[in-house]
């Protein structure tokens, strides 16, 4: 799957969770720079992720994050 795909489908999944928009998906993007989203947000980010890519991430994988870029570089690796 090619990378703006795995970036389009994932800007849904966090629009949903969070309900907004107001944020601008970089490979820079952290948690902390979007509004609204918390630990219990982003536990249902990453489930919402693991159910749309059917995938499974494991705990290490998660621990490794340190942004959205990281987290597609991720999701590409999975599939």
């Amino acid at each position: 799957m090619e990378r703006t795909t795995i970036i389009e489908k994932i800007k849904i999944t966090l629009t949903h969770v969070l309900g907004h928009e107001n944020f601008e998906l970089t490979d820079d993007l952290t948690a902390k720079d979007v509004d609204g989203w918390d630990s219990l947000s982003h536990m249902m980010i990453i489930t919402k992720i693991e159910e749309e890519f059917k995938i499974t991430f494991k705990l290490r994988d998660l621990n490794k994050l340190n942004n959205m870029g990281s987290l597609i570089s991720l999701v590409q690796s999975k599939l």
